[in-house]
């Protein structure tokens, strides 16, 4: 009988244990930082705390994402590699604000004759599944974006490109090629450093979406928009995650999030689209006046423009990369859409 009871208090020892082990497992709870640049009121900023909400309520709080807005976590230049080191665990930047970086993925921002914001977000998704470009190694990409057309933004008028000469022009990576292109003087800083850079005259002008005219008050410090359809290029735009952390987690959280990504490529192209209105209606609230190009101009513009495309094709060429392939896929999926 003694040793009945030892082995029957053992066992009982033994059960609580384990089960306490898993209800321990089970209530454990999986933190995850999230930086971005974009400023808490920027509706960019408010669907990347709307995804982490999402994560949270369809993992049922087994996933909780502590949000940073406003680059206070980590700068915009520096998200990449701060998620790569793992002081972020999820991180939204711009690719060209590390450039050299993501050489292949500069296609994105070439002067393509953007349309619209979900078709540059579409598109570089489309880019990313076809030819997983190894420059997102060191990462795991959740989803990429970009937004709509980036055209001219100016103190005074220009309504011919001989009047973008000489002209100081806030840029960043291949757009401040373009500016170069255009005849311009870049001038490269994020776009955080606009409002400022305008308003003190540092810069004359700014090569942006209209959503950035309300998004940063850039309305507010610019006076004319040239409609350069024709030369407009975009931004892209990561999200991506530690990958030690990716994969550590359980497999149906991955296959929750990987769901809510797919949503989320929908939801920010049509936001780009969403907030270029009303970043156009802000400004012309605020007395900024639109500025058509004629066909015969904005062919113009087109040309010299153009040789930003081949230049790219012979650079990734040096590099060993299809970058050839890649610019047609981006031009025809383009003109699909």
């Amino acid at each position: 009988m003694k040793r009945w009871w030892l082995l029957a208090l053992a066992s009982g020892f033994l059960l609580c244990l384990v089960l306490g082990s898993q209800s321990n497992a089970q209530e454990k709870t999986i933190v995850l930082k999230y930086s971005n640049f974009f400023p808490a009121p920027h509706m960019n900023s408010v669907l990347a705390d709307q995804w982490c909400k999402e994560v949270e309520k369809r993992t049922k709080g087994r996933v909780k994402i502590n949000y940073y807005a406003g680059a206070v976590l980590t700068p915009a230049t520096q998200t990449y590699d701060s998620v790569v080191k793992g002081i972020a665990d999820i991180g939204l930047s711009c690719q060209a604000y590390t450039r050299g970086k993501f050489p292949l993925t500069e296609v994105v921002d070439l002067p393509l004759g953007y349309r619209s914001g979900f078709a540059a977000t579409t598109m570089i998704n489309e880019f990313y599944k076809k030819f997983k470009p190894k420059e997102y190694d060191e990462t795991h990409v959740l989803y990429l974006h970009a937004h709509g057309p980036g055209i001219l933004h100016t103190k005074k008028p220009v309504r011919k490109l001989e009047e973008v000469k000489g002209l100081k022009i806030r840029s960043t990576g291949l757009s401040a090629k373009l500016v170069q292109a255009l005849g311009g003087a870049p001038v490269g800083m994020p776009m955080t450093d606009a409002y400022d850079a305008l308003s003190k005259g540092v810069t004359d002008g700014v090569l942006c979406p209209d959503e950035a005219l309300e998004g940063f008050k850039l309305g507010e410090v610019i006076s004319y928009t040239t409609e350069d359809y024709s030369a407009a290029y975009s931004t892209a735009f990561f999200v991506v995650m530690n990958k030690a952390k990716w994969n550590s987690l359980p497999q149906d959280i991955q296959a929750i999030i990987e769901k809510i990504d797919e949503e989320w490529i929908e939801k920010t192209g049509k936001n780009w689209d969403a907030i270029d209105k009303s970043g156009k209606l802000f400004a012309e609230k605020n007395g900024v006046k639109g500025i058509p190009l004629s066909a015969q101009e904005s062919a113009r513009w087109a040309a010299a423009a153009r040789p930003l495309l081949d230049d790219y094709v012979k650079s990734m060429k040096e590099k060993n990369l299809p970058g050839d392939q890649v610019l047609k896929f981006c031009l025809d999926y383009l003109k699909a859409h």
